[in-house]
């Protein structure tokens, strides 16, 4: 699978001769930048599997700016690095767009410094809050003003843009509140742009989805994070899969338009999803599923089981298991 570096300019992904453009069925998919590494794996291999038959476009407006697309019926798939919203069900309600919530992995949302950073050994969610949150605008400049022990070097902050459910995520997480933060920082719905910021900045401090660290470990340093249990925790795989990396563990989804399902290259590319994500989650570093989640996914699809098994508010700390034990019931 090519790299994710360039999504910001590769909101297309055709690999096939223009001689066959005519000849194509077109599945649109926008939304998560957290999502996109799967997203994008899955749309090479179908597209090569299918010879050119089918075109898949793969867009990174963030979780928000792909659920106004998709409940405006402009798109067939939304990724989303958090669950609807109760907003934007009504959105999709009033415009009579139906969904399918298909979980596809799990991430760790993940904090990082600059490499050349020294002082920063592991942070508290406390810490975190006392950056990010609405009262430290233009009052919290310093890293000495988040620990004592820490120097007295300026405090520059990267994180996701206000259409990111990672914003989203992080915010309810960290300060409690969904989408309440500090305004004075360098945001973006692009995680790449925020990998560069923090990799050019020896006092920056960001946070974005575990598969841009992991593809980007040369010039990013993963900040181990003080879970509930009061043990610093380092993000990845095994601490994900243990429930001990909380609570910026969290689950990411694919939601399929009901009529756009009715259109044989959509429910392929669904199904081709389903089948492949537990190994494409894999290479791009996300947490997959097991098994049996995939196999539920396909089958509310089947038994055209709509809607979603979240209440329409921001959630933290969902565990794999409780998730599982809430899709089996939809």
């Amino acid at each position: 699978m090519s790299g994710f570096k360039q999504v910001a300019l590769a909101t297309a992904l055709v690999l096939f001769g223009s001689h066959a453009v005519h000849a194509q069925s077109i599945v649109k998919v926008d939304g998560s930048s957290t999502v996109f590494p799967i997203t994008e794996a899955v749309a090479e291999d179908i597209q090569k599997a299918r010879k050119g038959s089918v075109k898949v476009t793969v867009g990174i407006s963030g979780t928000g700016g792909g659920f106004k697309k998709f409940c405006r019926g402009e798109i067939d798939v939304s990724g989303a690095s958090r669950p609807i919203l109760k907003k934007e069900m009504e959105a999709c309600a009033s415009a009579g767009i139906r969904y399918y919530e298909l979980p596809v992995a799990f991430d760790a949302l993940t904090v990082i410094v600059n490499p050349k950073n020294t002082f920063v050994k592991q942070l508290t969610v406390e810490q975190l809050k006392k950056m990010w949150e609405p009262d430290a605008q233009g009052k919290v400049t310093s890293w000495k003003q988040i620990d004592s022990s820490f120097p007295d070097v300026p405090l520059k902050l990267f994180g996701a843009g206000s259409d990111s459910g990672t914003f989203d995520y992080f915010t309810e997480a960290v300060v409690g509140k969904a989408k309440a933060s500090r305004g004075d920082f360098t945001a973006s719905e692009d995680d790449n742009v925020l990998v560069q910021g923090v990799s050019r900045d020896q006092n920056a401090i960001g946070y974005f989805g575990y598969a841009y660290y992991a593809e980007n470990q040369g010039k990013l340093k993963a900040v181990p994070i003080v879970n509930k249990e009061g043990k610093a925790v380092s993000p990845g795989p095994d601490s994900v899969i243990s429930g001990a990396y909380n609570p910026l563990s969290r689950p990411i989804f694919i939601y399929v338009s009901e009529k756009s399902l009715e259109k044989p290259e959509v429910r392929d590319f669904v199904a081709y999803y389903m089948k492949n994500a537990s190994d494409l989650a894999t290479e791009v570093k996300y947490v997959p599923l097991p098994p049996k989640a995939y196999e539920t996914a396909m089958e509310n699809v089947n038994k055209k089981k709509v809607g979603t098994v979240f209440g329409g508010e921001a959630e933290v700390g969902v565990t794999i298991e409780s998730l599982l034990s809430r899709e089996a019931k939809l």
